[in-house]
């Protein structure tokens, strides 16, 4: 069973002037998972709020999965994503980078994102937009390589080549020239 977070970062959500219902989507999505939330907070957009509750939900919380919504967009007070990176370790562009293609066939201001992912210590950081929806979409394009994700940073020393049939949503065709 893997320790989740949920990072709700809003202004709005943090005075209480907005109901935070993309918190409630990741919960609902990560029941999915062999996983148990077990911190939640709604912060303001503050940069270093966000890198003191980032650091103590790695450092002191030893969380396994720790999901940001919201600050990943255009505005000044956008700031998730700069937050994120000063304390990852290790940078997985990758994850952003599917939900962004992913939400531009659905949008194109998917691609306005800046959403962050990677590793802090054993736990895996991913950034994810403000809205419900936003987040329902993207969180279902990583949803699949969430667990294999968690299981590597932990030190999993399975071979992931076994695994990517699994993962294949379809199967690719073998080249001609090859032998059957």
């Amino acid at each position: 069973m893997f320790s989740v977070g949920i990072l709700t970062i809003s202004d709005k959500g943090s005075r209480d002037e907005r109901e935070d219902l993309s918190g409630q989507e990741i919960r609902q999505i990560i029941s999915r998972l062999p996983a148990e939330v077990e911190a939640y907070e709604v912060i303001p957009d503050e940069e270093e709020i966000i890198v003191q509750k980032l650091i103590d939900y790695v450092d002191r919380k030893n969380l396994n999965l720790i999901l940001t919504t919201g600050g990943t967009g255009l505005s000044p007070r956008d700031v998730t994503p700069e937050a994120t990176r000063r304390v990852l370790e290790k940078e997985i562009p990758g994850i952003a980078e599917a939900m962004r293609a992913e939400g531009m066939k659905i949008t194109p201001t998917a691609m306005l994102s800046r959403a962050a992912a990677g590793i802090r210590c054993q736990s895996l950081i991913i950034n994810l937009p403000g809205s419900p929806q936003a987040v329902r979409e993207n969180l279902t394009v990583i949803l699949p390589v969430i667990k294999h994700a968690l299981e590597k940073v932990q030190g999993d020393p399975a071979d992931c080549a076994n695994l990517r049939d699994s993962f294949s949503r379809e199967k690719v065709p073998k080249p001609l020239n090859s032998p059957s």
